[in-house]
């Protein structure tokens, strides 16, 4: 598929650029007065419920802190934004735009940050005993946290103690104290590795964290960017030009210049405190409090009205757009590097996220369906944390559960349709496995396809055609426009 022209917009690896964007889509509310103490995460939870398109909103004038300390959350929450964000057209529709972004993704080349020596960042500083975090509007996200986390939607910098290589991830930040913050890292990443090696070693680990910034470097962050390249340069790949950074004088690792709010620190060798629960992406609270390392702040940096940028997760029923898409782009990408043909469609519905992966296929061979499955759940991006994978022929609109359940109710039969992987790779975070068995899960594989061998004879659907629809459509355009209209409420007006 050829990449869709880019309309115009600003490339400038600033949240405050891509907010004017935002608004531009008439995708920004903002909401002043409401409490960090639960207030602003019950808000962001109750307008991801109720509103189809749930915009993107700024929460300002926080009691007890200054007005222009804000918050932002549901960032990512449309597939507009996701667009914006991914620098791809914002009229595109779902399984074009993932489409358009596996295209991008494939023929990406990576471009290293710019070095500067200043930036918006630079325009407040503070060290040792000034730092305090606790100035800004920090939220308690869910009823059942075990505290504030200033580290839902951001970033945190390390570096391999052996390599020198900087790694930029996104684990979760608990507000510990002025001058301390927890950190969870779940096993296998890059940031735990590089831990472990320091406390191996004896020796802290230097952390940068970045807590506002454009939310295509928190995307680059919190997904699995290929193999040995830096998320900066694969953000600056992404945007055509490379993110201005900048290097921070304790530390010596990179933030973004135009970041809204950082600070680095180390972590020392057998220092820890506790940390969590916290309400993760699945919708359950699958780790329980325990003791973790904490980063001692040595410095702060922000600037001027600074934002936070909040990504707490929900239940994924109401969430997960952006993660759908990117997920659904590598996947696809990578059951056509491993030679799965005729591959229509990937989709993670994002009630389901890493859960489900829904594929269409043109059938061209006997076992072709079984192949298409196998290789989306154990190709690099889909075989972490899987559960469902269903395989529909190119008729099905896979973006759409509705018709996904129709396929799966009426072309497969559950003793020759269905297929189980065992011993598959799980996580902490998955809450059907009990507490220290955690590491391994199964798959169900289900084809729900015409059987191959008798698909030409398989009854025929009795719904209309695209020509009857479309010819029917435009003849009674008006009066199904006002029907439309009549009968289209948001979940606010329904209650």
């Amino acid at each position: 598929m050829a990449i869709p022209e880019l309309k115009k917009t600003s490339n400038a690896c600033d949240l405050r650029d891509w907010l004017k964007d935002v608004k531009r889509l008439e995708q920004l509310e903002s909401i002043s007065g409401a409490h960090w103490d639960l207030e602003i995460g019950a808000l962001t939870e109750i307008i991801l419920e109720r509103i189809s398109t749930p915009p993107a909103v700024l929460f300002d004038k926080v009691p007890g802190f200054d007005p222009q300390r804000r918050v932002l959350a549901n960032m990512l929450e449309s597939l507009e934004r996701t667009a914006l964000t991914l620098n791809l057209p914002t009229d595109i529709k779902t399984i074009p735009l993932i489409d358009a972004l596996r295209a991008r993704l494939r023929s990406l080349q990576p471009i290293k940050p710019k070095i500067v020596a200043t930036g918006p960042l630079m325009e407040n500083i503070e060290r040792d005993d000034q730092v305090d975090l606790m100035k800004f509007p920090v939220p308690l996200w869910h009823e059942g946290d075990g505290g504030r986390y200033l580290g839902t939607g951001h970033l945190v910098v390390t570096r391999d103690p052996e390599t020198g290589l900087e790694n930029v991830g996104c684990y979760r930040v608990m507000l510990q104290d002025k001058d301390k913050v927890g950190l969870y890292i779940s096993p296998g990443k890059h940031g735990k590795i590089h831990y472990e090696k320091a406390m191996r070693a004896g020796k802290p680990l230097p952390v940068a964290m970045v807590f506002g910034q454009h939310p295509l470097l928190f995307i680059a962050a919190s997904q699995a960017v290929p193999i040995g390249v830096n998320e900066y340069d694969w953000t600056g790949g992404l945007l055509g030009q490379p993110i201005e950074v900048l290097e921070l004088p304790l530390t010596k690792l990179h933030v973004p210049a135009t970041a809204e709010i950082a600070i680095e620190g180390e972590i020392m060798p057998g220092e820890t405190l506790p940390e969590g629960p916290f309400g993760e992406w699945p919708g359950y609270y699958a780790s329980a409090q325990r003791a973790e390392p904490f980063v001692r702040v040595q410095a702060l940096y922000y600037r001027n009205d600074p934002i936070i940028c909040g990504a707490a997760p929900f239940k994924p029923t109401i969430h997960g757009m952006y993660r759908s898409c990117l997920r659904a782009a590598m996947v696809w990408n990578g059951m056509e590097q491993a030679g799965v043909p005729d591959i229509r469609g990937v989709y993670l519905p994002p009630p389901a996220q890493r859960f489900m992966i829904v594929v269409s296929i043109k059938q061209r061979y006997p076992g072709h369906a079984k192949q298409a499955a196998l290789v989306a759940c154990q190709c690099q991006a889909g075989a972490y944390l899987g559960r469902y994978v269903v395989v529909v022929d190119e008729d099905i609109d896979i973006t759409d559960l509705n018709e996904v359940v129709w396929a799966m109710a009426t072309r497969s039969d559950p003793a020759t349709s269905v297929d189980i992987l065992r011993r598959t790779w799980s996580g902490p975070l998955d809450p059907i496995i009990q507490p220290g068995q955690k590491g391994h899960n199964s798959r169900m594989i289900i084809e729900a396809v015409r059987p191959y061998e008798w698909r030409d004879r398989f009854p025929a659907i009795s719904a209309i055609s695209d020509e009857t629809r479309e010819r029917f459509s435009r003849k009674w355009e008006k009066q199904l426009a006002g029907v439309q209209v009549r009968h289209s409420r948001s979940r606010f007006d329904q209650e």
